[in-house]
């Protein structure tokens, strides 16, 4: 019995988990994507679009830095989600 009531609080703290997991993870998505929009005006306004450049604006290659610091934060929860998934595979919907 002591066995069942810890599985089911590491499967709820699991679904907790990936639900906080998910909402970073569409946040980062939103912030990312508004990065991607500033580094178009910022490449539109200087009328540079190459990185390798080197005109490009330092504004937009230090945005790209942050973009792809985003992504790859995004990719590690990603990956725990996937590993949640593995853990608890009757709750794959729930850890979606």
């Amino acid at each position: 019995m002591k066995i069942q009531r810890h599985f089911d609080t590491k499967r709820a703290t699991a679904l907790r988990e990936a639900a906080q997991i998910e909402t970073l993870i569409r946040s980062l998505n939103e912030s990312a994507g508004k990065l991607d929009a500033d580094i178009a005006i910022e490449e539109e306004r200087t009328g540079i679009s190459d990185p390798a450049n080197a005109e490009y604006p330092i504004l937009a290659r230090v945005l790209s830095v942050r973009r792809r610091n985003l992504e790859a934060t995004i990719a590690t929860f990603e990956q725990r989600l996937a590993t949640l998934r593995e853990i608890f595979p009757e709750d794959a919907d729930s850890v979606a």
